[in-house]
């Protein structure tokens, strides 16, 4: 007769949240390897690793290639035949193909093979999640007996959706709940991930440990902030943001089932620094993975070029930074000044390359097709795309990406020229309002985030803090000359993007009637350039590109 084992008492579990690359199944293959030899050195058994790991996330379309299926179900093989060595196992997810459906899934590695497959169930379709064109839905899934313990792992959007998926797993035997992710950064969502387990915790009485991707994919900021809650709702666990980390927790079964206690317990950042850090992170991250060994901008004396300036020193190092001045007859003294201290401040390089000749150059060859009218809007933007022009040259020559700098109120009223300071390869500021980037440069003045390249100190000049902003390109120019203040243009712009409010609410905050109007109708004809611009990083709930998809010809209007 068999002895029958010993349901185990104690359960040691590692949460890898690390920086894959979406499509390098070697390199994250690689990365999962490496946790586990670190999670076995912590005396780890089991190692939870993030949504769809293998093949980075999201991976978009490339899910319908059946060869890149194929190689991250290898990649899945090779590693579940490494944990024949007795080391821990591991919950690692993949795409895979089975039947004719494409499934979001995990496998479960334990003992030299899989032992178990479950796919995600509740296909996110909202935002900047479109799973269901990609992914087939798997079935309800049961609990997998790892070494005597029933987990559930419901992945990620199983625990924010309203199918019972958790509540399926606790019906059918689940002891404790395993939650890969990868759930991108906007502001405040560590708070918000707290709710969504909290609630799974509080309908099916068990403890989950929730596991979030980190690093950036194109306009996405992953931002780790692994955790877990008890059974009673207490923090068992929480895990840094921003940075890859292995942590392990050592969980102990009781009369009322799994307890883990002493857990790691980080500092999560608030505010300005985890905006700046998750725009620092998605631009390096960016550069980097894009295989770019440097960049360049255009360093102008305003705020905007300024905070991108210091973001790419941050992420990059100085070594790395290219910034250049590019002058005309409207530049003043003081932004070529501010512009010249800010690039000493941050210890990159800093030309000047003047415009004046190309520029001239221009409206002499346009002068007979100009003939018999006054100079305007479009020599103004001709300064702009000699700029964007001279700033390409220098990219394709040099090899460096250029960082675009327009913020998000710009982008939102089309206050930016096509060809000229849209220009660029990637923007770590397009989603933060002109008052959201002056709070940063606040903030970056008097503080060096972790991880960063910079130096400490101020590295933005005060002067290009406090004064009025102006692309300079006629006489005496000022952005309120055609805008409404910044704080009132901010307001308007959040209530119409983020909120969806009718005119006649936001009237009703305050605002002008006309203006409200007129920023509506600016936002809706922008839309053309905004489908042109680079991408950048996604901070706010709703961005333009992936959350926000107006068409471009619209002629809606809210007139009450």
């Amino acid at each position: 007769m068999t002895a029958q084992k010993t349901a185990p008492s104690t359960l040691r579990i590692a949460v890898a949240q690390l920086n894959p690359t979406v499509g390098d199944i070697a390199g994250n293959l690689a990365k999962a390897r490496e946790a586990r030899a670190d999670a076995a050195r912590q005396g780890a058994d089991l190692l939870l690793l993030t949504e769809l790991f293998v093949s980075g996330y999201p991976p978009e379309d490339l899910v319908l290639k059946p060869a890149f299926l194929k190689a991250c179900e290898q990649a899945v093989e090779k590693l579940a035949a490494e944990t024949a060595d007795g080391g821990p196992g591991v919950v690692i997810g993949f795409p895979r193909q089975a039947g004719g459906l494409r499934h979001n899934s995990v496998a479960v590695l334990d003992a030299g093979k899989v032992i178990a497959v479950r796919d995600k169930v509740d296909l996110p379709n909202y935002g900047e999640f479109d799973e269901k064109r990609v992914f087939d839905a798997g079935e309800m899934p049961g609990p997998v007996n790892f070494r005597g313990v029933r987990i559930g792992i419901p992945i990620c959007e199983d625990i924010w959706g309203e199918l019972g998926v958790c509540e399926t797993l606790a019906e059918s035997g689940a002891e404790i709940l395993l939650s890969p992710n990868g759930s991108p950064y906007y502001r405040g969502k560590v708070d918000v991930r707290h709710q969504v387990v909290l609630k799974q915790v509080i309908e099916t009485g068990l403890p989950m440990i929730y596991a979030n991707q980190l690093g950036g994919q194109d306009e996405l900021v992953f931002d780790g902030a692994s955790f877990a809650f008890n059974a009673d709702k207490s923090l068992a666990f929480q895990m840094s943001q921003f940075e890859e980390a292995v942590a392990v927790s050592q969980w102990r079964r009781g009369e009322d089932g799994w307890v883990s206690s002493n857990g790691v317990n980080s500092r999560i950042p608030e505010g300005e620094e985890a905006d700046y850090r998750a725009c620092m992170l998605g631009l390096r991250d960016y550069v980097n993975k894009n295989g770019f060994r440097s960049v360049l901008l255009g360093l102008s004396g305003g705020i905007d070029s300024a905070i991108c300036a210091a973001l790419a020193v941050d992420a990059l190092g100085e070594e790395r930074v290219r910034t250049v001045m590019l002058p005309y007859r409207y530049t003043s003294e003081h932004s070529l000044k501010d512009a010249a201290d800010c690039a000493k401040a941050l210890g990159c390089r800093y030309d000047v390359v003047a415009i004046e000749e190309p520029v001239e150059g221009f409206l002499s060859a346009l002068s007979d097709a100009f003939e018999g009218t006054e100079p305007g809007i479009t020599e103004e933007n001709l300064q702009s795309r000699t700029r964007g022009t001279i700033l390409m040259a220098l990219s394709n020559k040099f090899g460096s990406m250029v960082v675009t700098t327009g913020n998000k109120s710009e982008m939102s009223v089309g206050y930016a020229t096509l060809y000229g300071d849209m220009n660029g390869g990637f923007n770590p500021i397009k989603d933060l309002y002109k008052m959201q980037v002056y709070a940063l440069a606040r903030w970056r003045n008097g503080a060096v985030p972790p991880g960063a390249l910079g130096p400490s100190g101020e590295v933005i000049p005060q002067n290009i803090i406090d004064k009025a902003p102006s692309a300079e390109l006629r006489p005496n120019q000022t952005d309120q000359d055609s805008l409404p203040p910044y704080p009132a243009l901010d307001d308007i712009l959040e209530c119409l993007v983020e909120k969806e409010m009718s005119t006649e609410e936001i009237v009703a905050r305050g605002h002008d009637e006309a203006t409200v109007h007129r920023i509506e109708h600016l936002l809706y004809i922008a839309e053309y350039k905004r489908r042109q611009s680079a991408p950048g990083v996604k901070i706010t709930k709703k961005n333009f590109g992936r959350d926000r998809r107006y068409p471009i010809t619209n002629r809606f209007r809210d007139r009450g």
